[in-house]
């Protein structure tokens, strides 16, 4: 039996400043019908998948894109084919959404998709649209424990929501002690914790999830058992052994120089583009950053910043 053929496609997550999104559902005669999706389309011979996305939503939306992100890709086999979706994030447009092909819309939040069904390549974006832009790594070896929390209260006041606690000099004890703090502060405003390198005090302490170091990315074998999973990585390998294992999102670094590590190589944009691009989780850039490189992450293929010393 003949492999079925791999179709480009180009699919936008049309969003809106308070982070809804659009979804459409796809109209009587066309294969899977009634089943909502991003809407999007085929990449034609000699088109760039933003070119596409451009055609494909003035075609189908009526609407002309003014800004559009590369995000997500995707792979998922389907009965009657095998398609490469290619995700870009739309965030200003021109126009208003019009039927074209007489498919419903439906704004929904990333919280909860109340539609159904919706086609099963999406499942993935839907839970990756619950990551925030900013990822935020503790810092209380150098602000000090109660200086330190005393900013991250104020942070979590004004929306932070995604909290890396990664404290190296920290005993385990007083880690366990400070991380208990954090995941109290936090989810008290609902806000989600990631506790660095310890899967097992993740667990005790009622982190949201880990942040699994490169070195424990090579050595294991699954998924650990936990909601939330990330993995840091630094090059190409390290993100498709990501993949792989099904980790949730990764941090790709050092994009810039950074204090810490004064005189080492980096990444820099446009290498750390090339690695992203074509990522099939949301990968957050990290190093030398500031609140300020968001949009220019954003351009280069990220899901957003992750934040040591600027965040706090």
């Amino acid at each position: 039996m003949p492999e079925n053929k791999c179709i480009e496609v180009s699919a936008a997550v049309l969003q809106r400043p308070d982070g809804s999104f659009l979804l459409a559902q796809r109209p009587p005669g066309k294969i899977w019908a009634g089943y909502w999706e991003f809407p999007g389309g085929k990449i034609e011979p000699g088109e760039t998948a933003h070119d596409a996305l451009v055609r494909e939503l003035h075609e189908e939306l009526g609407i002309t894109v003014q800004t559009a992100y590369p995000w997500l890709t995707r792979v998922f086999t389907y009965p009657h084919a095998t398609v490469h979706l290619n995700f870009f994030r739309v965030t200003t447009w021109t126009g208003e959404l019009h039927p074209h092909e007489g498919q419903q819309f439906s704004w929904q939040h990333p919280a909860g998709v109340l539609v159904d069904p919706v086609l099963p390549a999406n499942t993935p974006i839907l839970r990756a649209l619950t990551l925030p832009a900013l990822y935020a790594i503790s810092n209380a070896a150098e602000l000090g424990t109660e200086q330190f929390l005393l900013k991250l209260e104020a942070r979590l006041d004004d929306g932070l929501q995604l909290i890396q606690v990664r404290e190296k000099d920290l005993s385990r004890d007083r880690l366990r002690e400070l991380a208990l703090k954090v995941v109290a502060l936090a989810h008290a405003r609902g806000a989600r914790v990631l506790l660095n390198g310890d899967i097992e005090m993740a667990r005790e302490v009622g982190a949201d999830g880990v942040q699994l170091t490169s070195s424990q990315l090579a050595a294991l074998k699954l998924r650990p058992a936990i909601d939330w999973c990330a993995a840091s990585c630094h090059n190409a390998e390290e993100l498709r052994r990501a993949e792989a294992l099904g980790c949730d999102f990764a941090l790709l670094s050092p994009v810039l120089p950074t204090r810490s590590h004064l005189g080492a190589s980096y990444l820099g944009w446009e290498r750390f583009a090339a690695l992203a691009g074509g990522s099939t989780i949301p990968v957050y850039a990290l190093g030398g950053l500031s609140q300020a490189d968001m949009q220019m992450a954003w351009q280069h293929g990220a899901h957003g910043i992750s934040l040591l010393r600027q965040a706090w």
